[in-house]
């Protein structure tokens, strides 16, 4: 399967349609609308509790990691982020990063939910939901420098699994680093360039959630629209093919059981 997609995948690289660049040099513009019209700071740390859900979530990360290590005793049949979504391919390389989506851009993964049920019940109560997944790093990962889509989201991690030397797993926001821990959480802005090293023998994973910027209205309107453009560009709906593909390897692996 994956060469299948290695070969759809860098075809369909090659044919993105002209909408997706323009969209790349609007950015900047719709970014900078968007930090003026925030109701929170534009930084690249945040203070998570202007997010008044992340509390709450936070306290309920044990039975999320429970789920979450239910679902990776099939972690083979769970694809890398790059075989999911083919813009990613800078940055996450062969089975390094692996994604495991419940929600993306907006779009429910109905089949991935019923295998997180409680998970999914505690997201689908986030205001202003975009994504939601299980990111799997591997020991030894590196992610390289890159920003995020838009200003328009912010990104929420909350550790379901970290390694034991927490000090050598880390990501730089900007000019500054953080390290996950087990049931701790942060928020940040993932417009600002970004890098992750895994430097342990041990497996990262964390729940990743991305919700609507708090913003002022009108200002919020161009960040609103772009937003609605990517959901219904080839760089959502691509991944969201994707996921259902590999759907099929996950059952084949489940009926194993």
């Amino acid at each position: 399967m994956a060469e299948q997609w290695r070969e759809e995948g860098w075809a369909r690289e090659a044919k993105r349609p002209y909408i997706i660049t323009v969209g790349k040099k609007l950015r900047p513009k719709i970014d900078a609308i968007a930090a003026a019209s925030s109701l929170i700071p534009d930084a690249p740390l945040l203070d998570q509790n202007a997010l008044p859900w992340t509390a709450g979530l936070a306290a309920e990360w044990q039975a999320i990691r429970d789920e979450m290590e239910t679902i990776r005793a099939h972690d083979a049949a769970i694809p890398p982020l790059v075989e999911i979504s083919p813009d990613h391919s800078g940055i996450a390389k062969g089975g390094d990063w692996k994604s495991f989506f419940l929600y993306g851009y907006g779009e429910r993964i109905a089949a991935n939910c019923a295998r997180a049920p409680h998970t999914c019940a505690l997201i689908e109560r986030v205001p202003n939901l975009n994504t939601a997944f299980f990111s799997i790093l591997a020991p030894g990962a590196h992610i390289p420098r890159h920003r995020g889509v838009t200003k328009g989201l912010v990104t929420w991690h909350l550790g379901l699994k970290v390694p034991r030397e927490a000090e050598r797993c880390r990501m730089q926001v900007d000019s500054e680093i953080v390290h996950w821990g087990e049931g701790q959480s942060f928020l940040f802005d993932d417009t600002y360039e970004h890098e992750v090293w895994n430097d342990t023998d041990e497996t990262r994973v964390i729940l990743l959630i991305q919700v609507r910027r708090p913003m002022a209205w009108p200002g919020s309107i161009a960040p609103d629209l772009f937003l609605w453009g990517v959901r219904r560009s080839p760089f959502v709906k691509d991944a969201v093919k994707n996921i259902e593909q590999w759907e099929a390897a996950y059952k084949a692996v489940e009926a194993d059981d």
